[in-house]
């Protein structure tokens, strides 16, 4: 044993040789999508931008809340903690669901859910609806990750994989800066004070279900449902469900501890950050809006980014490298208050979100064919779950290193405390980054991944012949129909 453990240690040191794959230009990787992927990319990028942005509705509205409930920015913030917490359940029920039925309907079910669950956020009276309305849209925002994840990937060329996964990522930056300037223009700009917001928040959905309504499954997924049905699909299923547990374990123990640390990365740069800006350095709303419109132009750059440069250079020395950069920029990010602010904030977006840009693409091709969207979805909700207190701790923590008032208002040094958490941070997500595997190009389809076939008991081949293969898609790629002779 004692041997095992020493020579994989050595190979996470050989394995962050840079690949320096020849990787085209992004413009010709991205110009060899089909109208179909880009159909497919786009319905993913704005579900998970919705996501974020009836996340940030609260984030951008705490001291608003506060007041309406007579609550302080803390306790508000137990809205934020109560998503994170039960995501994960969300991830489970959905992701099972993706994994066996396929990815449409159970994203229709979750829009469904954003739309009755914004609306509820908005005409609730008291705190404890506030809470409850907000507990629920935890379970409906996380089925939603592992699901668009998939849905945007699967399809996709290798060589496309890194740079549309760091841009779909990107939909949570995209739905933050909606949120910020959406906040801006109907937070207190009519007599309903707050509500506007997630009024608004109700309507995007809608579309989204009517465009995927008109999709059809991924070709990767009915690939596998025509392997499943050889044996009978909710039969197979089970077996695929047992023989992943099995062989995946160790697998699924480090995805959630990996996804804990980048979702404590995220929020806790994010969650506080604008009441730092007004509460502790009074920042005016126009100042707040602008700091954080450029500081998530940054996310978005530096997820394309990282994810482009992940194709030539590997996953993890992508993050890993982000992970020093962005403890780099810490000090600025939190004590600078003039204009020197929107380079700290656009380059700490940057390297913050530049890791996660890596995370789809590799979290896809880590995880056990079968359960796909499960182990994705799971992991990432599961690092929500143990994330979740991460605005509340600091804010608490803040709430100790108090400032002189402001008339009636009172203020905390919140920079000093996300300062020292987020370093601990990087540092463990570099550390863990490091030990951590890497499955870089594996195959998403099952012509090369025999994995299912081993839990149905046949061999990948056996079931192509027996397959009815349909015709040739864009990208000269057989598409598998749901019928099996």
């Amino acid at each position: 044993m004692g041997f095992i453990v020493f020579d994989y240690l050595v190979s996470r040191v050989t394995t962050l040789k840079p690949r320096m794959e020849r990787v085209p230009n992004p413009f010709k990787l991205l110009s060899m999508l089909t109208k179909k992927d880009w159909i497919f990319f786009g319905v993913a990028f704005m579900g998970w931008a919705w996501d974020a942005f009836d996340f940030f509705t609260v984030s951008l509205t705490v001291p608003e809340l506060a007041k309406q409930f007579d609550k302080s920015n803390a306790d508000i913030t137990w809205g934020i903690s109560l998503v994170l917490m039960l995501r994960f359940v969300g991830a489970t029920i959905f992701g099972l669901a993706s994994d066996a039925y396929g990815r449409k309907w159970p994203f229709v079910i979750n829009c469904v859910m954003f739309i009755a669950l914004e609306l509820g956020t908005g005409f609730v009276q008291t705190y404890n609806q506030f809470l409850g309305v907000r507990s629920l849209f935890g379970i409906a925002m996380g089925g939603i990750y592992g699901n668009v994840a998939a849905t945007a990937l699967e399809d996709l060329p290798h060589e496309c994989r890194g740079i549309i996964s760091g841009i779909m990522q990107q939909g949570y930056s995209f739905g933050y800066l909606l949120a910020t300037v959406f906040s801006r223009a109907l937070v207190n700009t009519t007599s309903h004070g707050w509500r506007p917001l997630y009024w608004f928040g109700a309507c995007p959905p809608i579309i989204l279900i009517a465009i995927r309504l008109c999709l059809p499954e991924t070709n990767a997924y009915q690939q596998r449902k025509a392997l499943r049905e050889t044996g009978g699909v909710a039969f197979s299923f089970v077996k695929e469900i047992k023989y992943s547990i099995v062989n995946h374990w160790l697998l699924f123990i480090y995805l959630i501890l990996f996804m804990s640390g980048m979702n404590f990365a995220s929020h806790a740069s994010q969650d506080l950050y604008p009441t730092m800006l007004s509460n502790q350095y009074n920042f005016s709303p126009n100042r707040s809006t602008v700091t954080l419109v450029v500081a998530n132009l940054g996310a978005i750059i530096g997820g394309a980014i990282s994810g482009y440069l992940s194709q030539i250079f590997g996953r993890r020395i992508v993050m890993m490298f982000m992970c020093v950069a962005g403890g780099a920029v810490l000090y600025p990010y939190t004590f600078v208050t003039n204009n020197g602010i929107l380079a700290a904030a656009f380059f700490e977006y940057f390297c913050v979100q530049g890791a996660w840009g890596v995370i789809p693409v590799h979290l896809n091709e880590l995880a056990p064919p079968a359960l796909r969207t499960f182990t994705v979805g799971t992991s990432y909700q599961l690092g929500n779950l143990a994330s979740s207190a991460s605005a509340t701790i600091e804010a608490k923590l803040g709430e100790q290193f108090p400032l002189p008032p402001k008339g009636d208002v009172s203020r905390y040094q919140y920079g000093l405390v996300i300062c020292i958490f987020m370093a601990c941070i990087f540092t463990y997500n570099f550390i863990l980054t490091f030990l951590g595997p890497e499955a870089y190009g594996r195959n998403f389809g099952i012509e090369d991944d025999d994995e299912t076939a081993k839990a149905v008991g046949k061999s990948v081949m056996d079931i192509e012949h027996n397959s009815d293969i349909g015709e040739v898609d864009e990208k000269g790629q057989q598409v598998y129909r749901t019928e099996v002779l």
